[in-house]
């Protein structure tokens, strides 16, 4: 099994975090640098083992990294994989966490920008509406879906040390381009929380003290960070917009059956639902 000797992680939150603690759980990396802004939650964060040193600068904290792992929100990630390719070693990896994929993809196309490190994309399906490092979790990736987007023209071999840095972490690793990455994730991860806001932010105040399980339930990733969230819905807004056509012609469906009184038109629509529930399991 590959080890790493040094592994940056840019932004240490609930990915970054989990991503350091697995990686020193599993002693696949000697040293990993958290790199931040604020130096008094980076040691907070040493203290707790998530990491073993910290930086609040970039360069410094990746010059001897030879893989870096950028854990930003998706408006800063460009910036900040500039940032590690002008400071890093030659032949270093970088790859992201990003929830969206094509923006970035096509702001790193080209190898010059990077020097001689090689960026490849990637978006663990392993979030939460919750957020910090003190959230994260040795195995929050263990037998999660990990989503590899490399660029047409990424080296093959960078990408194979991708795929298999998140097996390490225990992984299921899925390739895909970034746009049909940005398609698929528009519909089963940017739309449903668009719609559980869109919900939370319709149900009047004075009911809320009556809100169930089958409010919370659907209304919890509503909870995930606000700036985040705005941010992957814009860069990814043009699938999202599809996907919202299609998700009301349902509910001009779903309304019509109620207006016209029509039972078995009500049925089919909550039928498939069900349906498609299901087949995804627990």
């Amino acid at each position: 099994m590959k080890t790493w000797k040094t592994v940056a992680i840019v932004g240490v939150g609930l990915i970054g975090g989990s991503i350091g603690r697995a990686l020193l759980h599993k002693k696949l990396a000697q040293h990993v640098v958290g790199v931040g802004r604020d130096l008094r939650k980076l040691q907070r964060a040493r203290r707790m083992g998530i990491v073993t040193e910290v930086s609040h600068d970039v360069e410094a904290g990746v010059r001897e990294a030879d893989l870096t792992v950028v854990c930003t929100p998706v408006a800063s990630i460009v910036e900040h994989v500039l940032r590690v390719a002008a400071a890093c070693p030659s032949g270093a990896l970088i790859t992201d966490v990003g929830s969206t994929k094509s923006a970035i993809a096509a702001a790193l196309q080209g190898k010059k920008r990077l020097g001689g490190a090689t960026f490849v994309g990637s978006h663990p399906l392993a979030g939460s509406e919750k957020s910090g490092f003190e959230n994260s979790r040795t195995d929050l990736l263990e037998g999660r879906i990990v989503i590899v987007t490399p660029s047409a023209s990424a080296p093959e071999s960078a990408v194979r040390r991708t795929v298999s840095f998140w097996r390490q972490l225990g992984a299921e690793v899925r390739r895909m381009s970034p746009r049909d990455h940005d398609r698929a994730l528009a519909a089963t991860s940017h739309l449903p929380h668009v719609i559980a806001s869109a919900l939370a932010a319709s149900t009047p105040a004075q009911v809320l003290t009556l809100a169930a399980t089958g409010w919370s339930d659907t209304t919890r990733i509503a909870s995930g960070d606000v700036r985040l969230w705005e941010q992957i819905v814009m860069q990814n807004r043009g699938h999202v917009l599809k996907s919202l056509d299609k998700f009301e012609k349902v509910l001009s469906s779903l309304r019509s059956s109620l207006e016209s009184g029509n039972p078995r038109q009500l049925k089919t629509i909550l039928a498939k639902g069900k349906q498609h529930r299901d087949s995804v399991g627990s």
